[in-house]
């Protein structure tokens, strides 16, 4: 849907916005959109076109009106949300921008509801389309994507799954390239890895895994090591290599060479788990 120099793309449940505009004209309006709507930043790399804001309260559920005014001041919803938005040229020359959504809630940690715990929740489409509508009020286009439309649509959806190729696991997407691309960038965003650097012509995500809040800590170092050598941020490649119809990727390790160890089966379980 094309509205003055911007429009929205979609496939299947992803939504994006593409506006011919060149990046650095777009970096400093999404840079203070975040801070216009409240946010701070815990990154900010112009070189990669990646911002990401601090964990913040979701205040939606607390209770409207004039309770609600006064709830806010000693009421907490449990709720943490943080927003990626990535800023990126295609090979068409545009720019797009991507924006994801990550959760966690505070949830009880044993049978007596002392002790608590934040724990991630399901991503919420519906957050990611709202804040990209008020995005483009502030690229200077009024235009609305009914939140409804976030829906996942099942029919002629890009399937993933692991498979082994060459006694290495692989994850295999039922899609072109430049899609796998695409849904690949986007799961990276969801699951908390930081894109170091990318080279699309080359197919390969420089990434790392770095724990960003200390209330995530217990759950992402319980997922991602085993012992104290394996904690901290990892650096990691993911190869996209298309074939035929369908994409592979494959995780390999810093230098480059092929990586089977039980956290990178971990880490395509996190991403397949994303990418269906």
């Amino acid at each position: 849907k094309q509205v003055n120099d911007a429009r929205i793309e979609r496939d299947g449940r992803l939504r994006w916005i593409t506006i011919n505009r060149s990046p650095e004209e777009i970096w400093p309006l999404v840079r203070s959109f975040w801070i216009d709507n409240g946010f701070t930043y815990s990154v900010e790399q112009q070189d990669l076109g990646i911002l990401e804001t601090e964990w913040a309260e979701n205040r939606a559920k607390l209770p409207q009106g004039m309770i609600g005014k006064l709830m806010k001041s000693i009421s907490d919803t449990g709720l943490r949300d943080k927003f990626r938005t990535r800023i990126e040229r295609s090979k068409a020359g545009d720019v797009e921008i991507y924006i994801t959504h990550r959760g966690i809630s505070e949830e009880y940690t044993d049978i007596i509801n002392k002790r608590t715990a934040w724990k991630p929740r399901p991503t919420e489409p519906e957050l990611e389309i709202e804040f990209m509508n008020r995005l483009m009020v502030k690229l200077g286009v009024s235009f609305k994507i009914d939140t409804a439309e976030a829906a996942p649509i099942p029919i002629n959806a890009a399937k993933a799954a692991i498979v082994t190729v060459d006694s290495v696991p692989t994850i295999a997407i039922s899609d072109s390239f430049d899609v796998a691309w695409r849904r690949v960038g986007l799961a990276l965003d969801r699951t908390g890895f930081t894109v170091e650097d990318r080279d699309r012509l080359q197919g390969t995500y420089f990434v790392r895994f770095v724990d960003t809040s200390p209330d995530e800590r217990g759950f992402f170092t319980r997922m991602f090591s085993k012992s104290k050598a394996e904690a901290g941020p990892v650096k990691y490649r993911l190869k996209i290599l298309g074939v035929d119809t369908k994409t592979l990727v494959s995780i390999q390790n810093a230098t480059g060479q092929p990586e089977n160890s039980p956290s990178t089966q971990r880490i395509m379980k996190l991403l397949v788990d994303d990418l269906k």
